[in-house]
């Protein structure tokens, strides 16, 4: 799933990229082994008068194996894909309440008056929320534009996917309210977080870059990603 990424999070996006890469080249031959072993299933089935229940519980117990080999060959276990998103979700929550502390005074009284004085533009209070709405719908674009760019990149795409696509849209909706009613901090902390995020993605589109950051060649790469 699509992601935002705090700076310290850069250094893994590339072997998420690479990991990703892996899997998506697995795919041709997961897809021939399973035909196989389809096949094998049904042929032993019919030998050992196996119902479809049980032929089913065979062909998906052994191709389980047969993936968790390929995952330990390719030393590309999908679980992996998600250690970015267990760095910066904690990240990106511990840094939120922090801002919402330090907005409303629950740190120290001289925070908040900082805050209150230290803005910018239009968002001059920090404390306050922005009642001009132009940084929640811009976080709201700007994670609308990943969620696209991330669903771009897929050719075939399977019904959990599209859900899983959908959902992020939702959220990405969502949360443009929500920036509206929290501190003009947090709601900035997001805005730039979010940049950051689209930023690491367009990068990593780059043929250049994924091959400067060892990314295998893909049958989803393009020439002109952009």
């Amino acid at each position: 799933a699509p992601v935002r990424h705090p700076p310290v999070s850069l250094p893994l996006a590339a072997p998420q990229g690479r990991l990703l890469a892996k899997l998506e080249n697995l795919q041709p031959e997961i897809k021939k082994l399973a035909e196989q072993l389809r096949y094998e299933v049904s042929v032993r089935g019919k030998q050992v008068g196996w119902s479809e229940k049980v032929a089913r519980f065979h062909f998906k117990k052994n191709l389980r194996r047969i993936l968790t080999e390929l995952y330990i060959r390719d030393n590309c276990h999908p679980f992996k894909a998600t250690l970015l998103v267990w760095v910066q979700v904690p990240m990106w929550v511990c840094v939120s309440l922090a801002l919402r502390n330090c907005s409303l005074g629950a740190t120290h009284p001289t925070v908040q008056e900082q805050f209150s004085a230290g803005g910018a533009l239009w968002f001059t209070d920090l404390t306050a929320p922005d009642s001009t709405w132009i940084l929640p719908v811009s976080l709201g674009l700007v994670n609308l534009l990943i969620v696209e760019i991330f669903a771009s990149q897929k050719k075939e795409v399977s019904r959990f996917q599209k859900l899983a696509t959908n959902f992020f849209r939702m959220v990405s909706v969502v949360m443009i309210p929500v920036a509206a009613t929290v501190p003009s901090s947090m709601a900035l902390y997001w805005v730039s977080s979010s940049l950051l995020g689209l930023s690491h993605n367009l990068l990593l589109r780059s043929p250049t870059c994924r091959r400067l950051c060892c990314i295998p060649r893909t049958s989803s790469d393009s020439a002109t990603p952009y």
